[in-house]
């Protein structure tokens, strides 16, 4: 059967199995039963065994040689709910939260695996399909760390599914997330009026944070994107938290973002505060000398792409999965395979006549490796 062929035959299935897939909630760490349903999913296509690693990965292989040309995409969503989210259609759009990002990418990663299972087997190296896990926030790219530790050595060419149609990234963008927390003695409102305020000290933490100046080279960011704390109305807070970012296409940009921020901490009275900070993740970067390898996988896939659809894919930097395998040197890419919109929303949609499209591009690609 065709490449074409084949995505036609598939082109419901490819619906119903995203309906699916978003009816199994699968917050950061906790994608067991949708992992479980990717496991099953692919032994029923034909590969054995499939496996699940301790890092919640679903792992299916496909060949003999040692090299490997791996194609991930991760179940996890950044929705922390347990209970199936809603979904609806409307004309030619399925709204449900996480159907993009990376529901639909990963329906077109398992059907992509099942037409390759069904092609002769590669001798010279072989193909390995990951249904990833902890993509997303604090998840801190839990599941690319683990299939790099365990497979790193062997891999020829690492692809992540993520995101929409006519984007692609292979720059790293890094970053370091903190949980600060500050506790004081606290009191009452009125009766310990001018006692330190847990709140206090970190709004006045929060107004020298975006203060800063940020560094000339590259683009670097920051982001306090939560904060929690105090009692009550009328009490003085005595413990309060928030969360922290900073982001840099730039090593450099990383470095100088940590010598501020912990020289602002520096600056807290101990006297008025005790303050703690947790380092809740780190996504690194691009390495100091990328492999001449990465520019012949972005040059490959910019012929690709152009070859299906006439125009070449729009690169730019990003925090993805293939953060771990770049900064290791190991030529990696990301890119999406369907239009829509409204990531990390519950506004979220796909177009599901774009899906094919996806499909077509993911397989062409992983059938010039077989020549």
């Amino acid at each position: 059967m065709t490449v074409s062929e084949y995505v036609a035959s598939v082109s419901q299935e490819q619906k119903e199995l995203l309906f699916a897939l978003c009816q199994i909630p699968a917050p950061s760490h906790h994608e067991e039963k949708r992992a479980e349903f990717c496991r099953k999913w692919l032994v029923d296509a034909g590969f054995s065994p499939v496996s699940i690693d301790s890092a919640k990965n679903v792992i299916a292989s496909y060949g003999k040689g040692e090299e490997i040309v791996l194609c991930m995409a991760h179940t996890d969503t950044v929705f922390p709910e347990t209970d199936p989210l809603p979904q609806r259609i409307e004309e030619n759009r399925f709204y449900s939260p996480g159907a993009g990002d990376d529901t639909a990418n990963l329906v077109n990663l398992m059907l992509a695996a099942r037409y390759i299972r069904s092609l002769p087997e590669p001798k010279d190296f072989r193909f390995l399909f990951v249904c990833n896990s902890c993509e997303e926030g604090l998840g801190n790219l839990k599941g690319s760390r683990q299939i790099v530790e365990d497979y790193g050595e062997h891999i020829r060419t690492f692809y992540s599914l993520d995101g929409y149609l006519g984007g692609a990234c292979s720059h790293a963008v890094g970053s370091h997330r903190y949980r600060v927390t500050a506790k004081t003695i606290g009191g009452h409102s009125y009766g310990a009026f001018g006692n330190p305020n847990a709140i206090a000290v970190l709004a006045q933490l929060i107004t020298e944070i975006y203060r800063i100046s940020v560094p000339d080279k590259g683009k670097t960011t920051y982001n306090v994107g939560e904060i929690y704390g105090g009692t009550s109305v009328n009490t003085i807070a005595q413990e309060a938290g928030m969360l922290f970012e900073y982001r840099s296409d730039n090593q450099d940009g990383l470095s100088v973002m940590k010598k501020k921020f912990f020289s602002l901490l520096e600056q807290i009275d101990p006297n008025k505060a005790t303050v703690s900070v947790e380092l809740l993740g780190e996504r690194p970067g691009m390495p100091k000398t990328v492999p001449e390898a990465q520019g012949r996988l972005d040059a490959h896939f910019i012929k690709q792409y152009r070859e299906l659809f006439s125009i070449s894919p729009a690169f730019h930097p990003g925090s993805t999965d293939c953060n771990i395998p770049l900064s290791q040197g190991i030529p990696a890419l990301c890119f999406g395979t369907v239009s829509g919109g409204g990531a990390h929303t519950y506004g979220e949609w796909v177009d599901m006549e774009s899906l094919p499209n996806g499909l077509t591009l993911v397989l062409n690609l992983l059938l010039s490796y077989l020549g």
